[in-house]
């Protein structure tokens, strides 16, 4: 089985995210980078199937030189070869992004059964180059995939809805996108890192197709703020506990 995962390398998820003046960019002086945490799990997953059925695994990503980084991370855990699609390192929009992916898997030449995507990308979080690549190939989609099994030719999906899971059986090939939580990604081992330095990574700059999508500006969510209620000093707050206990259901 051929699976290939397209991934993006974001800021560190843990860093502090500041937005540039003029609100349409993030500001990563003071950040590291990786690759979506969602990602992360769709490239394991990958590396798990060829693992058990044989094929080849492929990681792809469109961004700066510097995004190689990320690549030889991927293929430390396991994945055979990469794909760079060489940019300037500014944002594409998800139709620039899907066209530039389908026109480097016909140059590739390679019949994927699996094309991975994560839910979304840590930092812009717009949800559309998967479902967007999947109508220029003329291919199924799922998304929001948190389980995935082999049968032939045939690919289960899971879905976790309220209250239980949704299942698909699609037959390959098929663009998928998880979410984190499908697997636990290993961590790139000395050796894997010596190996990935010896894998291949073919590399193009697509050209930039005139927009057709704007971007008026990111917004960062809300902090949620933290809420700190005294319930009292020493023994005298033991009736205010319990009553908070019994409020919550524990007791």
């Amino acid at each position: 089985m051929n699976i290939l995962v397209c991934v993006k390398r974001v800021p560190l998820t843990g860093g502090k995210i500041v937005l540039t003046d003029d609100v349409r960019a993030i500001s990563t002086k003071h950040l590291g980078f990786t690759v979506s945490p969602h990602e992360e799990c769709g490239a394991e997953e990958a590396v798990r199937i060829v693992e058990r059925l044989g094929g080849e695994s492929v990681v792809l990503t469109l961004g700066s030189p510097e995004a190689e980084e990320q690549l030889r991370d991927m293929m430390a855990i396991g994945v055979d070869r990469a794909i760079h699609l060489i940019s300037d390192g500014s944002e594409w929009d998800p139709q620039a992004t899907a066209s530039a992916i389908a026109d480097a898997i016909k140059a590739d030449g390679t019949q994927f059964d699996l094309i991975l995507f994560g839910n979304e990308s840590a930092d812009a979080g717009n949800y559309q180059v998967a479902i967007r690549l999947a109508n220029k190939l003329g291919l199924p989609v799922v998304t929001g995939v948190k389980g995935i099994s082999v049968e032939g030719t045939a690919v289960r999906l899971e879905q976790e809805v309220s209250g239980g899971r949704d299942i698909y059986e699609v037959s390959t090939p098929v663009v998928v996108t998880v979410k984190e939580g499908l697997n636990l990604p290993r961590y790139p081992s000395v050796p894997g890192r010596l190996r990935a330095k010896k894998k291949p990574v073919a590399s193009s700059t697509p050209a930039r197709p005139e927009p057709r999508l704007e971007m008026v500006r990111l917004v960062l969510p809300p902090d949620s703020g933290k809420q700190v209620q005294v319930l009292g000093n020493g023994p005298e707050a033991a009736p205010a506990v319990v009553e908070v206990l019994a409020e919550i259901g524990v007791l």
